[in-house]
C-alpha cells in the first residue's frame, strides 16, 4: 500500500504499508541465521517503502512520523529481525539531526535523498585509544578539501548504507563527517565476531587518504561533552531492539507450546498448552514483552517533547536521558530473564539448532552490552543522589596514559 495523503501518517496506515514486509523478514528469519547472510534483500524492501523516510515531512516524499511512531515500528521490525534496528540505529540520528537544522536547500535535499531510500550507517568506535582520549582518524587539509585517514571499528549498519557517518579529528577536535560508502580509499569488512546480532553488519571500515569536500563535514562530533539528545536517542533504539526480542520470543513460545502434544509424565496435564506451569510461563513471557514495549514508547513520548521543542532545553534533555538510563535498567534484565525462562517450556528437543530459540538471548545479551548497564546504574545514581551529571557522549576507549 502507498500512502499519498499530505498529512502525516497514521500508526494503521504505517501498520498496513510495513507488517507484511516484516512478515516476509521474519519468515527467513532462522534461516538467515543459520547461514549468517546478511539481510541486503531485506534492507531493499524497507527501502523501497521509504522506511528510512518514517520521520522526513510528508513534503519532502517521507511519512511525517513522529518519534513515538517510529519507534512503535522500530520495535515491529525488531521482533521480525532485531539485527535491522540497530544496523539502521545512526541513520535515525540523522534525519533528526535535519529535522532540528535550520531550513536550507543542504538540508531539504537531504530529506528528498532519504525518502527516495538513501540510508546513512556508522564508523565511530575505533579500537585502541577509541574517543576517550582522541580519535586517531584524522581530517587534514589538502588544498580546498580534505583527506580522511583511520580505521574503525563496529561499523553498524555500513554494509547496507549509501553513506556513513564518521567521527574523526580535526586539528584537536572532533567532527563529524559523511562519506560515500562506495568512494574510493573506502573499505569495508564484515568481520564481526559476536555471538549475537551478528546480521548487523558491525565490521571493520578503513579510510584511506578518502577526498572529503566541506558540505560533508557536518561540525562536532558523536562524543563531544554536554547535554545533547542523541544519547537518549541512540540508546532507545537499542532498548527497542530488546522489546521486539522480547515480542518475538513470546511469540516463539506461544507457537511452541501450541504445537507440542508431548509432556513428562509428572506434568500437570495431558498437553503442554492446559499445564498451568507452562501457562504461567507463557504470561511471564508476555509481561516482558509488554512492559518492554511501554518503557519503550513511555521514552520516545519524551523525546517527541525535547526534540518538538528544539533540544536546546538542558533540564528536558536531562530529564529524557534519565529516563532512558532508566529505561535500559528495567528492560536488559526483563528481557534477559525472558529469553531463558523460553526455555523452560520444553525438553531437550527446544535446544534444538534448527529452531534457534538460542538467538535471541544471544542477540539480547548482545545489545546489551553497547552502553554497560554497570555504568550506567552508578550515574544515576550519582546522579539522583549528589547532582553529577549524566553521561552524555559516552564512548570507549583506552585512557591517557593507561599502562598495559
Amino acid at each position: 500500500m502507498t500512502i499519498t495523503t499530505a498529512r502525516p501518517a497514521t500508526d494503521a496506515e504505517l501498520d498496513s504499508v510495513f507488517d507484511l514486509i516484516y512478515q516476509r523478514i521474519a519468515d527467513g528469519a532462522v534461516e538467515r541465521e543459520i547461514e549468517r547472510r546478511l539481510p541486503y534483500e531485506e534492507v531493499g524492501w524497507l527501502k523501497e517503502a521509504r522506511f528510512g523516510a518514517l520521520r522526513v515531512p510528508v513534503e519532502f516524499g517521507g511519512y511525517g512520523a513522529s518519534v513515538r511512531q517510529l519507534f512503535r515500528q522500530l520495535i515491529k521490525l525488531a521482533a521480525a529481525e532485531s539485527n535491522l534496528p540497530q544496523a539502521l540505529r545512526v541513520h535515525w540520528s540523522f534525519v533528526e539531526d535535519q529535522l532540528l537544522a535550520e531550513p536550507s536547500e543542504r538540508r531539504d535535499g537531504w530529506f528528498r535523498k532519504v525518502a527516495d531510500g538513501t540510508l546513512v550507517g556508522n564508523a565511530i568506535t575505533e579500537p585502541g585509544v577509541g574517543a576517550v582520549d582522541r580519535y586517531r582518524t584524522t581530517l587534514t587539509p589538502d588544498g580546498d578539501r580534505w583527506r580522511l585517514d583511520g580505521v574503525k571499528y563496529y561499523s553498524t549498519g555500513s554494509l547496507f548504507a549509501d553513506h556513513t557517518l564518521v567521527a574523526a579529528d580535526r586539528d584537536g577536535d572532533r567532527v563529524g563527517v559523511l562519506v560515500d560508502t562506495d568512494a574510493a580509499g573506502v573499505t569495508q569488512h564484515d568481520d564481526w565476531d559476536g555471538f549475537g546480532q551478528r546480521l548487523t553488519a558491525s565490521g571493520t571500515t578503513i579510510f584511506d587518504d578518502v577526498v572529503v569536500d566541506d558540505e560533508r563535514i557536518l561540525g562536532p562530533g558523536y562524543g563531544v561533552p554536554g547535554p545533547t539528545y542523541a544519547t537518549s536517542y541512540l540508546q532507545l533504539v537499542q532498548l527497542a531492539v530488546l522489546a521486539g526480542i522480547a515480542e518475538r520470543a513470546q511469540q516463539d513460545a506461544i507457537d511452541w507450546v501450541r504445537r507440542r502434544d508431548r509432556t513428562f509424565t509428572h506434568g500437570s496435564a495431558d498437553l503442554p498448552r492446559e499445564d498451568p506451569l507452562v501457562q504461567q510461563v507463557v504470561g511471564r513471557l508476555s509481561a516482558a514483552a509488554f512492559s518492554s514495549r511501554a518503557a519503550v514508547l513511555a521514552v520516545a513520548d519524551q523525546l517527541d517533547e525535547v526534540l518538538d521543542s528544539g533540544a536546546a532545553d538542558e533540564s528536558a534533555l536531562n530529564a529524557v536521558e534519565l529516563a532512558a538510563g532508566q529505561a535500559q535498567l528495567s528492560i536488559i534484565p526483563t528481557v534477559l530473564a525472558a529469553t531463558t525462562e523460553l526455555f523452560e517450556l520444553g525438553g531437550a528437543s527446544i535446544v534444538s539448532e534448527k529452531l534457534r530459540l538460542d538467538r535471541h538471548w544471544r542477540n539480547a545479551r548482545t545489545v546489551s552490552v553497547h552502553n554497560p548497564a554497570i555504568f550506567k546504574a552508578r550515574a544515576i545514581g550519582d546522579h539522583l543522589v549528589n547532582g553529577g551529571e549524566l553521561p552524555f557522549g559516552w564512548s570507549a576507549g583506552q585512557r591517557s596514559g593507561t599502562k598495559r
